[in-house]
C-alpha cells in the first residue's frame, strides 16, 4: 500500500513536471516570437531610416555640387570678362603704340626732306660767300684807287668813326643805366626801408605811440600853431615830437617813438596851454624845465627801482636807463613795473631753488634795459640791454642772463632760465597786457577742447590761469592704468599744439561710487 502510494506520487510528480516544463516551453516559444518580430519591425525602422538620410544626402550632394559649379561658372566669367577688359586695353594700347610709330615715321621723313633742302641751301649760300668775297675784293680796289687810301688806312679811319660812335653810344647807354639803376633803387630802398620799419616799429606801433593834449577850447589850436606856424615848428623843434592839430575836437595828437621825448613835449604844451602865454621864447624855457624836470623823474623812479630790488651799487647811467622804462609800454604794460615784477620773481624763484636772490633780482631788474634805446640802437633789445650793461660794469652772469633772455644767445645759467620763466610769467599772466587777454581766453578754450577730443573724458576745466588742467574720465571707459597714459597723452598734444610759458600741470581724475538705498 506504502509502495503503491509512493507509485502514484512519483507519477503525480512527473506528469506535474512534464506539464510545467511544456508550458514553460510555450511561454518561452512566445517571447521568443515577439522579439524576433520586434527585431524585425525595429530593423525595418532602420532600414527606412538609412534610405532616407541616403536620400538626404544626396540631395545635399546635389545642391552643393550645383552651387559650386554656379559659383565656378560666376568666376569663369569674372575671369572671362577681366580678361576681355585687359585684351581690349591691349588692343588699344597696340593701336597708340601703331599711331605714334607712323607719327615717328612721317616726321623722319620730314626731316630727311629738311636736310636735303638744308644741305642745297648751305652749299647756295657757300657759293654766295664765294662770290661776295670776290665783289668786295674787286670793290676795295676801286675804293683804293678812288680814295687814294690803302686798305689799312681806311680801315683805321673807320675803326676812330666806330669808336667815336660807340663812346657816344655807351656813353648815352651809360646815363640811361645810371638812370634805371637810380629809380630801381629808389623803388628797392623804399621797399627796404618799409620793410625794416614794419618789424621794427611793429612792437611800437601796437603800443603807444603818440599822447593826447586836451585842450579848454579849439581856439587854442590857433595859438599853438602861431603866426605863420612858429610856435608849432618851434615846439617841435625843442622836443623832437610831431604835433598833429586835425579836426579832432579840443585836443592835440603828439606822435613820436621816443616815449621820454614825448612825456616832455606833453607836459611842456600843458604848462604853455595853463599859462596862456605861447610864443617861441617861452616854449624854449618852458622845454628846458620840463627836460630838466623829467630827467630828475626818470633819475628817481630808477633808483626807486634799484632800492626796491635791493640791487646796489648800479652805476648812474643804467640807473637813468632804467628809469627811461617808467615811459615805455609793451602792449600797454610798463616796462619799468614789468622789469620789477620779473625782478621779483627770480627772487622768489631763486630763494626757493637756495640760489643768490639777490643776484636773481638784479638780472630780473634789468633784463629789459636795452628797450630804453632800442628806438636809437639797432639790434635786439636783449643784445642792446647786455651791452650797455658790460659797458657800464655788470658781471658775466648779469650780462648773459639779458641777452639770453629772449634766445638771442643761447641760455648756459640756471640765472637765465629764471629770467626766461619770470619774463613769460609776467607778461602772460591775465590782465598784464592789453592785447594777451583775447590770447589768453583762447588758450583756456584750446585746452579744454585738446583734452575733450580724447575718448572717455566726461568733463575738463582749466584752472589757475591755464596752469593747471583737470580732466574728468568715465569710470566705465578708463581704467586707472588708461588714466595715467591719458594724463601723459594730453600733455604731448599740448606740447604739439599750443605755445605757452612755464608748465600746465594735467590731472587727470577718475573715481567710482557705489549707492545704495536704505528702506523700512
Amino acid at each position: 500500500m506504502i509502495e503503491y502510494s509512493i507509485g502514484i506520487g512519483i507519477i503525480c510528480f512527473g506528469s506535474g513536471w512534464a506539464v510545467s516544463y511544456l508550458l514553460k516551453s510555450k511561454e518561452a516559444s512566445r517571447k521568443i516570437k515577439e522579439a524576433e518580430n520586434e527585431i524585425a519591425s525595429k530593423l525595418h525602422d532602420a532600414q527606412r531610416r538609412a534610405e532616407t538620410i541616403l536620400k538626404e544626402a544626396e540631395l545635399d550632394v546635389k545642391d552643393k555640387l550645383f552651387k559650386m559649379k554656379t559659383d565656378f561658372d560666376n568666376e569663369t566669367k569674372e575671369t572671362k570678362n577681366e580678361l576681355k577688359k585687359k585684351e581690349k586695353r591691349q588692343q588699344q594700347k597696340e593701336e597708340q603704340v601703331d599711331l605714334k610709330t607712323e607719327e615717328v615715321e612721317k616726321q623722319l621723313r620730314d626731316l630727311t626732306k629738311r636736310e636735303k633742302v638744308v644741305e642745297g641751301k648751305e652749299q647756295e649760300v657757300e657759293a654766295n660767300i664765294t662770290r661776295y668775297t670776290e665783289l668786295i675784293s674787286e670793290q676795295q680796289q676801286q675804293l683804293e684807287k678812288i680814295s687814294g687810301l690803302t686798305s689799312e688806312q681806311a680801315k683805321e679811319l673807320l675803326i676812330k668813326a666806330m669808336e667815336n660812335e660807340a663812346r657816344y653810344e655807351s656813353v648815352k647807354l651809360i646815363k640811361k643805366i645810371e638812370g634805371e639803376a637810380k629809380e630801381e633803387a629808389e623803388k628797392k630802398s623804399k621797399k627796404i626801408i618799409a620793410t625794416a620799419i614794419q618789424r621794427y616799429s611793429s612792437e611800437f606801433i601796437c603800443e603807444r605811440a603818440v599822447s593826447v593834449v586836451p585842450l579848454p577850447n579849439d581856439e587854442m589850436k590857433g595859438r599853438i600853431i602861431g603866426r605863420e606856424g612858429r610856435n608849432i615848428r618851434a615846439l617841435e623843434a625843442a622836443t623832437g615830437i610831431d604835433l598833429i592839430i586835425d579836426d579832432t575836437p579840443e585836443a592835440v595828437i603828439l606822435s613820436g617813438f621816443n616815449p621820454v621825448r614825448r612825456e616832455v613835449a606833453r607836459l611842456a604844451l600843458t604848462r604853455l596851454i595853463s599859462d596862456g602865454r605861447i610864443h617861441p621864447a617861452r616854449i624854449e624855457d618852458v622845454v628846458k624845465t620840463v627836460e630838466e624836470e623829467v630827467d630828475k623823474t626818470i633819475k628817481e623812479a630808477g633808483e626807486q627801482a634799484a632800492f626796491d630790488m635791493g640791487a646796489h651799487g648800479i652805476h648812474p647811467e643804467l640807473i637813468k636807463f632804467l628809469g627811461r622804462l617808467k615811459f615805455r609800454t609793451s602792449y600797454a604794460q610798463n616796462v619799468l613795473q614789468h622789469s620789477i615784477e620779473v625782478g621779483f620773481l627770480c627772487g622768489i624763484m631763486a630763494s626757493e631753488l637756495g640760489l643768490n636772490q639777490k643776484l636773481a633780482r638784479r638780472m630780473g631788474l634789468l633784463h629789459d634795459l636795452g628797450k630804453a634805446v632800442d628806438h636809437e640802437v639797432e639790434g635786439p633789445h636783449a643784445l642792446i640791454g647786455s651791452r650797455l650793461a658790460k659797458k657800464y660794469g655788470e658781471s658775466a652772469k648779469v650780462v648773459h642772463a639779458i641777452s639770453a633772455h629772449h634766445e638771442d644767445v643761447p641760455p648756459n645759467t640756471v640765472y637765465a632760465i629764471l629770467v626766461q620763466a619770470a619774463d613769460g610769467l609776467s607778461g602772460a599772466r591775465p590782465g598784464a597786457r592789453k592785447e594777451m587777454l583775447e590770447n589768453y581766453v583762447k588758450r583756456l578754450e584750446d585746452l579744454e577742447k585738446i583734452a575733450n577730443s580724447f575718448n572717455g573724458v566726461a568733463n575738463t576745466y582749466a584752472i589757475q590761469a591755464g596752469r593747471e588742467l583737470r580732466v574728468i574720465v568715465e569710470s566705465e571707459k578708463i581704467k586707472d592704468e588708461d588714466a595715467v597714459l591719458l594724463s601723459r597723452d594730453i600733455a604731448r598734444k599740448i606740447e604739439e599744439s599750443l605755445t605757452f610759458p612755464g608748465q600746465i600741470r594735467v590731472i587727470v581724475i577718475r573715481e567710482t561710487r557705489a549707492v545704495e538705498y536704505a528702506n523700512k
